[in-house]
């Protein structure tokens, strides 16, 4: 959601900044601008309305140079997605660049307006550079007037700022992320480590308050009272090959491609090959397993998904209590700390916000916080108690999909670590559960031959104006994932339900216009799904199954079937999700809708 890009050195900014700006694409966003110190001082600013391609045009023909600049690509908050709305905004001596939410706006506003100030937006984020304007007016140095700023600011933000007649870029980090890159005659700010791995791999993560100067020469980092701190250089592991998608046509056909490497680079760092057992290390020198009395799972979106996904593993094989909250409900619930409880935190990027303050509040609780992230340099990764990391490489696709399956790969160890810790699992069930585990990588590569024959079955419903997505146990969830990844990318509505749940409402929808597809690995709940089906078909509805292929004449008639390979209870949601992605990616390409970066939708959601 939202992304900076700010650079002071030697070189002209504004290719610098354009580039960075394209490698945060994957963020998301509506409208994007730069704001250039020009060398006699003055700040330049161009902005535009809408993709990328727009701003490089006006830059093509109105050029702007300077050797100190700020870039943003907006998500729109307040105020619709216009030219005037988009960052950065200018006043008669600042430059800002901001992510995040102030949410006292409206009372700065007024105050401001009461002074004469005239706003030219209709965004939050203007009220930032007239105060520092108003600290700048009374003689207060640049630093300081940031700072003094900062201090009227209630809510989340990243911040980069420009001051006319100064050789500066300051930043400034309060819940939202941001970055700081170390170069050789030149230094760097950016929401996370993708535009600036071209430049330099050194990097420094800033604290939340934390304010950093930076000029060509050296960066200096001040909390807000004004005493300088000392943060730790990180070398990041991020792939400068990020906006290479080639042979695939989208981002996300590349990442639905890359779940077999993906699931097989997570399972290495959770499986001692030798022993064929599990081994979480990472999280069992912080969090006790066999003390683990009951687990609170939080997350959003897809990331909730996979936590409603390991509810049914760690019940049916660790006998554990399991809560799954929606991150955004969490906190204001209240909700009572359980003795013995762990909580499970799930994220892509690791800077999620509402996850994020889910966290924060877990652990004011007293509660132990295990964080499932993709992101080793995230917020996450550095405020949990312990980290098990998803090795999905970089996710550039909004909808998410290799992130999904890494996430369940991990809760799938995550269940037999704490299952053998409780004396659940012995060592011969582990090593068959582990055996099927490994088995995952070449089962998925066998799933995605069946890529034809999908795009083949979107061809006969790309026009359709709803999907009925159902399952049954764990591939209940699969269902709400394949619904929710159709509504991302190709706009149509869908809903995910549990088939038992059939007769309580949804079947009032069904019609011959209607498809429904099912997921129905051949598991004991596989009968009582087929009768779910059979309710579908009598009432005229057009049947979409994905199961296991062992019958020649399967116990059901349908329109379509895609079939799966044989399967246990801990591969069947990482195998079955995958036809739906799948067929969700092949709807919305047919439809030529933008995939990577679908409307309104933002890959980290960094405000709550």
């Amino acid at each position: 959601m939202c992304g900076i890009i700010g650079v002071i050195g030697e070189r002209n900014a504004t290719p610098i900044l354009v580039e960075g700006l394209k490698r945060l694409e994957y963020r998301g966003y509506d409208s994007a601008g730069i704001a250039v110190l020009a060398r006699n001082g003055d700040l330049l600013i161009t902005r535009s309305k809408g993709k990328l391609i727009h701003l490089e045009e006006k830059l093509a023909t109105s050029p702007v140079t300077g050797y100190v600049g700020i870039g943003h690509t907006r998500w729109a908050t307040h105020g619709p997605p216009t030219e005037q709305n988009a960052h950065p905004h200018l006043t008669r001596r600042t430059a800002v660049v901001h992510n995040g939410i102030i949410e006292n706006y409206q009372e700065l506003r007024r105050e401001l307006q009461n002074q004469g100030i005239v706003f030219a937006s209709d965004t939050d984020t203007e009220v930032i550079p007239h105060l520092i304007d108003r600290e700048l007016d009374q003689g207060v140095p640049p630093a300081t007037a940031v700072r003094m700023a900062m201090r009227r600011l209630h809510g989340a933000f990243a911040l980069g700022v420009l001051i006319r007649d100064t050789n500066l870029l300051i930043a400034v980090r309060r819940g939202s992320p941001l970055i700081l890159g170390l170069g050789d005659g030149e230094n760097f700010i950016a929401s996370d480590a993708t535009p600036l791995v071209p430049y330099t791999r050194r990097m420094v993560y800033l604290n939340d308050d934390d304010l950093a100067i930076l000029t060509q020469e050296r960066v200096d980092i001040l909390d807000i009272n004004g005493n300088a701190v000392s943060r730790p250089i990180k070398i990041s592991q991020v792939s400068a090959d990020l906006t290479d998608k080639w042979p695939y046509r989208h981002f996300m056909q590349k990442e639905i491609f890359e779940q077999p490497t993906a699931v097989a680079e997570t399972l290495k760092g959770l499986i001692n090959p030798s022993e064929q057992t599990v081994d979480l290390h990472e999280m069992e020198g912080n969090i006790n397993a066999s003390q683990v009395e009951a687990v609170n799972i939080i997350a959003c979106g897809t990331s909730y998904h996979s936590g409603l996904v390991a509810a049914y593993w760690l019940e049916s094989l660790a006998h554990l209590p399991v809560s799954v909250h929606i991150a955004s409900e969490y906190r204001y619930r209240e909700p009572p700390s359980l003795p013995g409880a762990i909580t499970v935190v799930i994220s892509q990027s690791g800077e999620t916000a509402d996850t994020l303050a889910a966290l924060r509040f877990a652990r004011s609780q007293g509660e132990k916080v295990l964080a499932i992230v993709n992101v080793p340099e995230s917020t996450m990764a550095r405020e949990a108690d312990a980290v098990l990391y998803t090795q999905a490489g970089p996710e550039i696709g909004v909808a998410s999909t290799k992130a999904f399956t890494t996430q369940l790969t991990v809760l799938a160890c995550l269940t037999l670590s704490l299952a053998r810790a409780r004396g659940r699992l012995n060592r011969e069930q582990e090593t068959t559960w582990v055996a099927e585990l490994v088995r995952i990588p070449a089962r998925l590569e066998q799933v995605l031959l069946h890529d034809e024959a999908v795009q083949r079955i979107a061809g006969h419903f790309m026009n359709a104006r709803g999907f009925l997505f159902m399952g049954r146990g764990t591939c209940f969830p699969i269902a709400l994932e394949g619904a929710l990844k159709l509504k991302e990318i190709s706009y149509i509505h869908a809903e995910g339900y549990a088939a038992g749940e059939m007769k309580h409402g949804p079947i009032a929808l069904i019609d011959a216009h209607l498809p429904v597809v099912a997921v129905a690995p051949r598991d004991p709940l596989f009968d009582k799904l087929v009768s779910n089906l059979e309710e579908a078909r009598a009432r005229g509805g057009r049947l979409v199954v994905i199961t296991t292929d062992s019958d020649a004449q399967p116990p059901f008639r349908a329109d379509h079937v895609i079939p799966m390979p044989e399967c246990g209870a801990l591969a069947a949601p990482i195998l079955y999700v995958v036809p739906l992605q799948l067929l969700a990616y092949h709807i919305a390409t047919l439809k030529g809708t933008d995939v990577d970066q679908p409307r309104n939708l933002a890959k980290s959601v960094t405000v709550e």
